[in-house]
């Protein structure tokens, strides 16, 4: 039963870290953020697994991992407020080309990751050339040209 809380208790506490974390694709990990995990990964799997390295422990803690993120997800779909608190909103981080610097500096986005994802998804180069910028849910952002923008 120990190794059951304990499983839970590892899951919830990397769901609010990585939650408080932010919003970031696996396209824009950095290579910091990649050692980061790497080492998240090992001090969890000992905090897991403890003294008993055995194939029963290491299915039970499988097993709740996969338990408590089926549990979320029927949660998500019953309750839009467990939803919101979970995968967050999507959020406008520039409006009429003009940055929401109060919205970038909580979600640790600039300019340069804007300007990145007009340029890749919309072939804009500049920021006037937005409407919307909207940092979606999954960590990516969308991008929605000025209207005269999509034909110049």
């Amino acid at each position: 039963m120990e190794i059951l809380i304990r499983t839970a208790a590892v899951y919830f506490f990397l769901l609010l870290l990585f939650r408080i974390g932010g919003k970031r694709s696996l396209s824009q990990i950095t290579t910091f953020d990649f050692v980061l995990l790497l080492i998240i990964s090992e001090a969890v799997q000992q905090a897991l697994l403890g003294e008993d390295f055995s194939v029963i422990n290491a299915f039970l803690v499988i097993a709740t991992f996969f338990a408590i993120d089926i549990g979320i997800s029927i949660l998500k779909q019953r309750s839009k407020a467990v939803e919101k608190v979970i995968d967050g909103v999507p959020l406008i981080i520039l409006e009429d080309g003009r940055p929401i610097q109060e919205r970038m500096d909580k979600t640790r986005v600039d300019e340069a990751d804007i300007l990145a994802a007009a340029r890749e998804l919309q072939g804009l180069e500049r920021l006037d050339q937005i409407k919307y910028a909207v940092l979606e849910r999954s960590g990516g952002i969308s991008i929605i040209p000025m209207p005269e923008a999509k034909s110049g």
